[in-house]
């Protein structure tokens, strides 16, 4: 794939308050302001560099959205696209994975790709979500791990996980991939 058909994706930066809990597309968290602008900056200068267009795609929780609310400031377009959210977790959303309870998680990497965690949206859902997301590219996305990873997953025509085992690890908060 050449470089202008490509998407350029960002992972979100560390949100406030994540650490040990479940967190998925309906848990908004907030992201501090420094780590926000910095990964704006950061999108900034890859645009620059690669001369890319100075328009954003992001998913609209704050710890995306954030981002591109930093580079509008700058004279940017920014928009806002509900087709960039992480895997919804139904009545998983917000709790720890301890209150969550084993057999529930157990049931769900038993049954990885169909299982809807929580009542909330399966695999199969967010690899479809991302394969057919689509805008003119180059794109410039901020988005979240998961969204990451199922877009790199169908790009790579892979058929679904048939376990959590083969689900790889997520990208880096504010890491950049080119899918």
């Amino acid at each position: 794939m050449s470089e202008d058909q490509r998407v350029w994706a960002w992972r979100h930066p560390r949100p406030e308050g994540a650490a040990g809990r479940c967190i998925g597309a309906s848990t908004d968290l907030p992201v501090h302001w420094r780590r926000a602008k910095r990964l704006a900056r950061r999108i900034q200068a890859t645009a620059r560099r690669e001369r890319l267009p100075h328009c954003i795609h992001s998913s609209p929780l704050r710890r995306c959205r954030d981002v591109g609310a930093w580079l509008r400031r700058w004279g940017w377009t920014h928009r806002v696209d509900a087709a960039l959210l992480e895997l919804d977790f139904g009545n998983w959303e917000g709790k720890t994975w301890h209150a969550i309870g084993r057999a529930e998680v157990d049931a769900w990497c038993a049954d990885f790709s169909a299982y809807a965690p929580g009542g909330g949206e399966a695999l199969n859902a967010l690899l479809a979500r991302a394969g057919e997301w689509s805008v003119h590219k180059p794109a410039l996305v901020v988005s979240h791990g998961g969204w990451m990873l199922a877009r790199r997953w169908v790009s790579q025509a892979r058929p679904p996980p048939a376990s959590a085992a083969d689900w790889p690890t997520a990208p880096r908060y504010g890491e950049l991939w080119r899918l």
